[in-house]
This record gives structure tokens, sequence and C-alpha cells, in this order.
């Protein structure tokens, strides 16, 4: 349901309107230095207010509620929470009767029989990615040997980012877009047959970010029109490095030692300007409507950190499984 992890095991709470969102994490080893200023890089990262990002503008500093003493974590479960000040909710008392096209407005309304908190998508909200944010900065800091790196590859098909945007504000509405990830200093072994291998921890989590469409690893889907002899990786030390990479690190669910590499796709922003048709359930009849607010031109410029994050929990995760991580003095 909210909660993911064995070992190092998140769960996550709020709505985008609410009073606040946030996260709690068990399984952290006790002594591990935490401040405010640990969190402050990766969650400016996540903010809107740049170009091509929604102008909805909150400060989200990290509340410590439990956890951490004396900037040190404790060993108990950690909470961290997020206030939400900067909300509009009378912009979403005029969409009640419609539930908007690419949005969970329509399962959640049938699904909680009409409880749901529907401003700004309430627990759906991509707001709640801040938890995920947060718990990956630990995560991070958990393993420091590991380097864990995402950056947008493409915007509505363009390597150009800014042509990509482009392509978007000409046509008044919102686009997608590729981000891919990459893990350097894991060590060869983390990951087990069959359901938890590393791509299923790792897709399982990539899911729960909101407007993720598709993963691959390595090659991906393009190892569908490569030959076995050109796809395989060859083996060139005791170390186990290989001289290509087409498995992204991964070989029968298990980590080989070599770069892990995978690519997420980002749908386009579902709040587009653009004027839709959409059922008014009071109605049942279908009428014109359109997204007005603050909303991201592309969401997927803000996704990056938040891949880190769940990337980052997943192999810290694995990590603790197979004793890599130890207590913290």
């Amino acid at each position: 349901m909210n909660s993911f992890g064995r070992i190092y095991r998140i769960h996550i709470f709020g709505e985008s309107h609410g009073e606040s969102v946030g996260v709690t994490i068990d399984g952290c080893p006790a002594g591990l230095s935490l401040t405010i200023e640990d969190f402050l890089p990766d969650l400016k990262r996540r903010q809107g207010g740049a170009k091509g990002t929604t102008p909805r503008k909150e400060e989200d500093l990290p509340i410590f509620k439990s956890g951490i003493f004396n900037n040190k974590t404790t060993g108990a479960p950690i909470t961290i929470l997020f206030e939400n000040n900067n909300t509009r909710s009378s912009d979403y008392e005029k969409l009640r009767d419609v539930p908007r096209p690419g949005h969970a407005d329509w399962v959640a309304h049938q699904k909680f029989g009409t409880y749901e908190d529907f401003r700004g998508g309430g627990h759906f909200s991509g707001r709640l990615t801040l938890g995920l944010v947060a718990a990956g900065v630990i995560a991070k800091k958990l393993m420091p040997a590991v380097q864990v790196q995402a950056n947008i590859t493409a915007i509505g098909g363009e390597a150009d980012i800014d042509k990509g945007l482009q392509k978007a504000i000409n046509a008044k509405d919102t686009i997608g877009g590729v981000v891919e990830c990459k893990v350097n200093g894991l060590p060869v072994g983390l990951g087990e047959p069959f359901f938890d291998s590393v791509e299923s921890l790792l897709a399982h989590a990539v899911f729960a970010i909101p407007a993720i469409r598709g993963v691959e690893f390595g090659t991906g889907f393009a190892a569908a029109n490569m030959f076995g002899s050109e796809h395989n990786d060859a083996i060139e030390d005791m170390k186990g490095t290989t001289r290509t990479n087409h498995a992204g690190g991964v070989v029968g669910g298990i980590t080989n030692g070599n770069e892990l590499v995978y690519r997420v796709a980002v749908k386009p922003t579902s709040s587009t300007p653009k004027e839709q048709q959409t059922l008014n359930w009071n109605t049942g009849e279908q009428e014109a409507f359109a997204v007005r607010g603050r909303h991201d031109l592309c969401i997927a410029l803000r996704v990056p950190v938040v891949l880190e994050a769940v990337t980052a929990l997943v192999l810290a995760d694995c990590m603790l499984l197979e004793q890599k991580i130890n207590r913290i003095h």
C-alpha cells in the first residue's frame, strides 16, 4: 500500500492540500549524522519555479518529528514532515463534477466512495514525492561509496531540452520525456532470484513515482533487435568488468559490479491547458473541459532527483540485507 522496503522501510503519507506530507523511515542504523542542510540540495532540485515547471512555491523545509537526536539517527523510526502552505484549494472545487483526464480523480472517486481528498490530487499528488526524496537523502548517506546520478536525456523526443520544451509551448500543451539513472560503486551480488531481482525491486519503486510509464535496463527494448553474440557482455577480468554493458550492470537479477544503468519514460503532465472532453458525473454527459491553475509544462524536469531517491532507497535496502552497511558509530 503506502509502505515499501524490507529492512530500510518507508511509509509515505499526506495529501497535496492537507496540512502536510511526509515519510516515516524504519530500519535506519543508529549514529548516522543528519541535519536539515543535508536535505536541502535534493529538495531544491525537486522544487518548481524553473522554466517548464509549476509556479507553486513551497519552502519544503524538513521538520524532524522522531528518530533524530543531537543531529544523529537514534535507530528508532524517523518521521519527517513537510508543511503545505501555498495551496489554492478553491481551484479544485470547480472541478469536482468533472474528473480530469489522465488524473486519478475517477478511480479515486470509485474506490473510496466519494470520501477522497480531491484537492490538488490529494494522496495521488506528485507532492508526496517529497517523502521519497527525503528517504533517498538518508539512503545516499548510508552508501557513501555509491554514486547515484539521474539526468534528463530527452524531452518530447528531443535531446535538446529547450527545443523539446518549445514544442510544448508552441502547441500550448504539456510534454513528456526520458530520464536516465546511472549507479556506480555497487558491490557484486545485490538482488535475489526471482521476484526480488534488482530490476524487479527498482521497477516496483519507480512506478510509485507519478507519471512514470515505462522502464528499461541497459540496452532495454533495443535488445529485441540485436543478436545474442552482439548483446552479450564479455567479461574481461576477475572483478567482473565487462567490455560492453548491454545488461546495464545486472545479470540474472543480481548486480555484477559494473555501472547500473536504466531509463524511465515520463508521460506528459496530465493537467494541460488544451481543451478536452470529459464526463460530468452529475449529469452523465460529456462536456468541454480545460485545466486552469499552476501546473508543470513538463513534469520530467523534476523527476531526476526523485528517480535517484527511489534508486538509493532500494539499493540501501539491498545493502542492509547483504550486511554491506555496518552499524554506524
